[in-house]
């Protein structure tokens, strides 16, 4: 059935690099019936706990699908001056993954073994397209295993998510590479964006200990980690040292047993946080083409800031005030033109 003919108030459509995308939508519960008027979607019949909710929005070129997932929860508004409401929520298959809690470990294992156990368990399988260092120890205490996912992630700088029934598991220069251009005063109705250079630093150190060679291990991930990423733009951690000197960044939260260990963790570090440099947020008309792990290429915003955006967080919108509208954050490691 159309939105038009569920009687769609209000659609909101979150997803960001964490992964599990969220949906909530507004409907008028209120009908005609032929012997008077009745609650429209108290009968289970379009709307039900587990019910698959998939969602297309945009139109033309604009038009993609959104969202697909199931229904979680229903709750019954009842204003004063208005017919009933009823507003749906759900979650993307991830879902099934975050209300799993374990305790347990693996040992000499992959990211990738680990990945496609966990996800057959849930009954999704595996698109990762590397493998990643071999860790000795790997230890799942009391945490969902969504949780215990995305901390395995971060250790070898990757983002999860699931598309088509695959858990998908991606390196960001692999994991997208669509592009959209949005032009400032043309398709791009508002954005703002900030050089910052207090969370960025030269290097990042992390240290450890080897249990099987017995010694300590050591490694720093300098400002060339970011050269690929960088092309012709002049990164945060060059400006900062040009600007206030050398800045070190020591990891102390995280262990790691061999130098393969150390070395990803440590250069997984240094991206996260010179990928946050330059980070903005921006508004345009309905694009359902417009995703996490695309990039977004904006122009009219001058030579520090025109040029290609990684997308981070998505937001679609659509009340019947503004029409369907599409919120976005980006992130980007360098500034051009300087």
């Amino acid at each position: 059935m159309s939105a038009r003919e569920l009687g769609l108030m209000s659609l909101s459509v979150r997803e960001n690099t964490s992964g599990l995308y969220r949906c909530e939508a507004t409907f008028v519960n209120w009908g005609a019936e032929h012997n008077g008027s009745r609650f429209a979607f108290f009968d289970k019949e379009v709307f039900d706990f587990g019910t698959h909710l998939s969602i297309d929005m945009g139109d033309g070129e604009a038009v993609g699908t959104v969202f697909v997932g199931k229904i979680t929860a229903l709750e019954g508004r009842f204003p004063r001056q208005s017919p009933p409401e009823l507003l749906v929520l759900a979650e993307d298959r991830l879902q099934d993954l975050r209300m799993v809690r374990r305790t347990r470990s693996w040992e000499n294992t992959t990211i990738n073994s680990l990945f496609s156990r966990i996800g057959g368990e849930h009954g999704l399988r595996l698109d990762m397209d590397f493998d990643g260092p071999t860790y000795e120890v790997l230890a799942q205490v009391n945490q969902s295993d969504l949780a215990f996912m995305r901390e395995c992630v971060r250790r070898v700088d990757a983002e999860l998510w699931v598309d088509s029934g695959m858990l998908r598991v991606r390196k960001r220069a692999s994991r997208g590479r669509e592009e959209i251009s949005f032009s400032y005063g043309y398709r791009l109705l508002e954005f703002s964006v900030c050089a910052d250079l207090a969370g960025q630093r030269t290097s990042t150190v992390m240290s450890g200990w080897d249990v099987a060679a017995k010694q300590a291990i050591f490694h720093e991930a300098k400002m060339d980690t970011m050269r690929t990423e960088l092309g012709d733009d002049t990164g945060g951690g060059r400006i900062l040292q040009n600007a206030f000197g050398d800045r070190t960044e020591r990891i102390v939260h995280e262990v790691a047993m061999n130098n393969s260990e150390i070395r990803e963790a440590a250069q997984a570090g240094y991206r996260r946080m010179a990928r946050r440099f330059v980070t903005g947020k921006g508004l345009v008309d309905g694009d359902g083409r417009l995703r996490v792990g695309i990039k977004v290429r904006l122009d009219g915003l001058g030579p520090f800031f025109d040029g290609p955006y990684y997308v981070s967080e998505v937001t679609h919108s659509f009340d019947t005030t503004n029409g369907y509208r599409s919120f976005f954050q980006v992130e980007r490691p360098g500034i051009g033109g300087y």
